[in-house]
């Protein structure tokens, strides 16, 4: 069997399978194994073990529960609610401030958990709900937290940089500074096109503003900043070398877990056993796919599958932004059938010499790539995204959460090109805090 008939059947056998619903990491598995038996026969079962163990035994992986951990305990929690409350009183008067806000709170929230699904449902059960009532076109309602969630996977601390970051061996504290000025960039263009597109569907947003008072705007301060310090504090550990990822987010987990019980109250058992359930079901999903996508990407090596690709895009004598251009192509493909990590996982180790021996840098690439993964969660037919507003908002149709996201992958794509013309917006900072990357 040829390299590229065997990887058209490995797809497909993929595809098939998580069409009937099956859960990713599952799929990712089943395929893999099918693939491997059907190449080397029942010996193949003493391998399995082994290459998904050496998939996630990796002690900088003990970072992401520790993060997911601390975006539950926020997420579960009333301070979540309270984010949101201090971030709309702030910029209530602002024309489209509600909307501005409800981005506004992703990227914050995004700092917090380093998740978009948990970004995602966490602003969007508060969000939209608001917005409907305060007359937003249900289209923008639900498009800009699908969107806004997605800021999870690139403002730091970032599960997806920390995973890109193990796969290609590269500095993870220079990969979450390196997603600090494109993601600003990226929020600020988000609010940008929310208020066009709400100004365009006709929204008056003088005649619904409501006032807050200085008072009741300082109230809930006390409340949300805590967490804004718990989470600089983490970054500056993390940056300072005082500390390694895996060390930062156990401390940031512990801060905010401490912050949420006292502050809350969150004495009993319950509530406490609540957010750890969270946060382990999340965290089991995520290792599993990457186990899952470490034995899937050891298939495709088997097979030569990807030894294949990597040739064939090497071997393109072409221009070397026209060799991005490709691989930019093939990570959206990726990205709109599976998870980030999963992508991540699978692709990084193959395409990371391919993009460093075209003179681009791996930094400034991890940012790309992200925002790729980006588009994908909001992009049939997987769109993690949008089906998360539409378990939290089943009153939406679907076909109108799609048409209030699908504007924010144009704004993506523009970043992408924005990031292509200046890349030193993704390398400035890591090199101004840690030195140029050797």
């Amino acid at each position: 069997m040829s390299p590229t008939f065997a990887g058209l059947t490995i797809i497909v056998a993929l595809f098939v399978l998580l069409g009937t619903g099956m859960p990713i990491a599952f799929a990712l598995g089943l395929a893999a194994v099918s693939a491997l038996f059907l190449q080397s026969g029942p010996g193949v079962v003493y391998v399995l073990s082994e290459t998904m163990f050496s998939g996630i035994a990796n002690l900088a992986y003990v970072s992401i529960p520790m993060f997911v951990l601390m975006g539950a305990a926020v997420a579960s929690s009333p301070a979540g609610a309270d984010l949101y409350t201090a971030l709309d009183r702030w910029l209530n008067r602002i024309p489209g401030g509600l909307v501005l806000s409800n981005i506004g709170a992703c990227a914050i929230f995004s700092g917090m958990t380093g998740s978009s699904p948990a970004t995602c449902a966490a602003i969007g059960k508060m969000g939209i709900p608001e917005m409907l009532r305060r007359g937003y076109p249900t289209s923008v309602a639900s498009g800009s937290i699908a969107a806004g969630g997605t800021l999870g996977i690139l403002i730091p601390p970032s599960v997806t940089l920390i995973v890109y970051g193990i796969a290609t061996e590269t500095s993870i504290g220079r990969l979450f500074m390196a997603g600090v000025i494109p993601g600003l960039m990226l929020t600020i263009m988000f609010m940008i096109w929310a208020v066009i597109d709400c100004k365009r569907k006709g929204y008056d947003f003088g005649a619904r503003a409501v006032r807050f008072t200085l008072r009741e705007k300082l109230a809930g301060m006390p409340r949300v900043l805590p967490f804004l310090l718990i989470i600089a504090g983490t970054l500056y550990v993390l940056y300072g070398g005082l500390a390694t990822p895996s060390e930062a987010a156990g401390a940031g987990a512990l801060l905010t877990l401490a912050v949420v019980i006292v502050a809350y109250r969150l004495f009993r058992f319950r509530p406490v056993a609540g957010i750890f359930g969270s946060a382990m079901r999340e965290s089991v999903m995520i290792m599993m796919i990457m186990a899952a996508a470490e034995l899937f990407a050891f298939a495709l090596s088997s097979l030569f599958i990807t030894q294949s690709i990597a040739a064939a895009i090497a071997d393109l004598e072409v221009n070397r932004w026209v060799l991005m251009g490709v691989i930019n192509i093939f990570l959206l493909v990726a990205g709109m059938f599976l998870p980030p990590v999963a992508v991540i996982v699978m692709t990084a180790p193959m395409l990371f010499p391919i993009v460093t021996q075209a003179g681009f840098d791996p930094y400034w690439f991890a940012i790309v790539l992200t925002i790729n993964m980006e588009v994908g969660l909001i992009t049939p037919p997987v769109g993690l995204n949008l089906f998360v507003i539409n378990a939290i908002a089943p009153d939406i149709p679907t076909r109108q959460i799609l048409w209030g996201a699908l504007p924010y992958v144009l704004v993506m794509f523009l970043a992408i090109l924005i990031l292509c013309i200046f890349p030193g917006l993704a390398t400035c900072l890591p090199n101004q805090m840690m030195g140029a990357a050797i």
